[in-house]
């Protein structure tokens, strides 16, 4: 793959850049149109396809916060058209890497020396390159290392691009008044988290110590004497990505022990710990050759307060659900409903969310669960087709939910999506052994 010498830094590119990635996607939209015209029965698949193609290659050339904006839609797959699934889920692996030169100056600018100094062998070019890092191999003392490093200017970018990328969710998303800022600094606080690597090796050591007793799932070491606020250093796991073994493996019991693993890990963190790993894509999880589950990047943490986790998983017990009041009131007090909201957009937003959470919530009503369920995933499939196609939904205020549901909502997204895709069936509350 082609190296980068250079990633534009100042906001006049960086503008630029989506600038002309947004007059590409112009064009599409009028060649559409126009073809649309001559074929009537002409559908939205080789616009979307256009769109993600176009707008993949002007995030990659940005890198971070708009790349990682990518990578978080790629995760929704029931409510994106699957051509900009399958583009932006590139951004979990398949990026241009930083040229040598670039990394060695990466070093010299972190420890004042070069990574041949630092380490006994080091491998300049990338083994893996994503949205706000890339990968290196090196070998101290015997020990295979894997060596993250930051992109140059991802940090100082992070405000800019999402000032650029705000009016266009504001339009995507319908959002309305001032409040609707909290929504855009929930995501900016947590993009500036993920580029402080000293903040990320603190977590993944937290991590590591709380989780490391859950059956069938290991952890790298972290290595604090050769990382710094833009460069992480780690064990080197082995194994294969969790989307390449999920497309392989034909054998239930092994996908069903390594999805266990996988929902306990998470269900641990978020009722026992009340802090998460907030980014569950598959460029994130390995299977090494023990059919064990490897976590790795802990950069996205996100800490669950007692006032959301209380209501948010009150709603989980179906006689909350099929209570009107008392579902009422955990709607206002999850800020789904809101008291300038007029008689219409509460009806409309109670139902919506009955019919949302009595689906989404399926999994914790037994004490088992199959993700291999079509029919489960069909459903959510169908009801984001009914979202995105009701006018009234275009004409309310979007302003819905506390901010803690973007990452919280993320991690379930992201959950269900890898669950499904290992075809695993659980135990719902075999975490608990763990306590």
């Amino acid at each position: 793959m082609k190296t980068i010498d250079y990633i534009p830094t100042s906001k006049i590119e960086r503008a630029t850049k989506l600038m002309q990635t947004g007059a590409k996607v112009g064009v599409n939209y009028l060649k559409y149109y126009g073809e649309k015209m001559v074929n009537s029965d002409l559908t939205r698949d080789k616009l979307n396809e256009d769109n993600a193609e176009d707008i993949y290659d002007g995030l990659k050339s940005l890198k971070g916060s708009a790349l990682k904006v990518a990578q978080m839609l790629s995760m929704d797959k029931s409510f994106l058209p699957q051509a900009y699934v399958e583009k932006f889920s590139l951004s979990q692996f398949s990026v241009p890497p930083l040229s040598a030169p670039l990394v060695l100056k990466t070093f010299k600018t972190n420890f004042g020396k070069t990574p041949y100094e630092i380490f006994d062998e080091f491998n300049a070019n990338s083994v893996n390159a994503a949205s706000i890092g890339q990968v290196h191999v090196a070998v101290k003392d015997g020990k295979k290392l894997a060596v993250k490093i930051q992109y140059p200017g991802v940090a100082n970018s992070i405000s800019s691009d999402l000032a650029l990328v705000k009016p266009i969710a504001i339009r995507m998303f319908n959002l309305q008044g001032k409040d609707s800022d909290k929504y855009f600094k929930e995501v900016e606080d947590k993009l500036i988290e993920e580029t402080n690597y000293l903040l990320e090796l603190k977590q993944s050591q937290e991590v590591v110590e709380a989780c490391n007793k859950i059956e069938n799932l290991v952890f790298p070491n972290y290595y604090s004497e050769f990382s710094s606020e833009k460069i992480i250093t780690m064990d080197w796991m082995t194994g294969i990505h969790l989307s390449e073994f999920t497309n392989r493996n034909d054998n239930q019991e092994i996908a069903d022990k390594i999805g266990q693993a996988l929902w306990n890990f998470y269900m641990y963190q978020i009722h026992i710990l009340k802090k998460v790993h907030a980014d569950p894509h598959p460029g994130n999880f390995l299977v090494n050759n023990e059919n064990q589950l490897v976590a790795l990047d802990f950069g996205c943490m996100k800490q669950i307060p007692n006032d959301f986790y209380t209501p948010y998983f009150e709603l989980i017990d179906k006689k909350v659900i099929n209570d009107s009041k008392i579902f009422n009131d955990k709607l206002f007090e999850l800020e789904i409903l809101r008291v300038d909201d007029s008689a219409a957009e509460i009806a409309y937003f109670t139902e919506m969310f009955h019919d949302l959470l009595s689906l989404f919530t399926k999994p914790f009503q037994a004490e088992k669960f199959d993700f291999s369920d079509e029919s489960f995933f069909e459903s959510i499939a169908q009801l984001g087709e009914r979202f995105s196609k009701d006018t009234n939904l275009r004409k309310m205020n979007g302003n819905r939910g506390s901010k803690h549901f973007i990452y919280m909502n993320r991690t379930f997204f992201g959950l269900y999506n890898l669950m499904f895709d290992l075809k695993a069936t659980i135990v719902v509350n075999a975490f608990e052994k763990y306590k």
